[in-house]
C-alpha cells in the first residue's frame, strides 16, 4: 500500500489516540452511578457505552495497523 509518510503517521498517531483514550472514558463510564441499577445490574447506558468504547477500539486498532502498513508496506 503507497501513502504519503505524512497521511501515515496521522493514521498511526489517530488510531493510537483512540486506543489511548478511549479506555479511560470506559473507566469513568464504569463510576458512573447511571452504569448500574439498584440491584447492582447494567443498565442499558453501561452497555451503550461499552459497544460504542469496542466498536471505536476495534477502528482505532484498524486505523493504526493502515498506518503502520503505509509506512512499512
Amino acid at each position: 500500500m503507497e501513502l504519503p509518510v505524512f497521511a501515515a503517521l496521522v493514521l498511526v498517531i489517530a488510531g493510537l489516540w483512540s486506543l489511548v483514550v478511549w479506555p479511560q472514558f470506559l473507566r469513568r463510564v464504569m463510576k458512573d452511578p447511571r452504569a448500574r441499577d439498584a440491584a447492582g445490574k447494567a443498565t442499558k447506558f453501561l452497555t451503550v457505552h461499552v459497544v460504542l468504547v469496542s466498536i471505536s477500539m476495534v477502528l482505532g486498532a484498524a486505523t493504526a495497523i493502515i498506518g503502520i502498513m503505509g509506512l512499512f508496506g
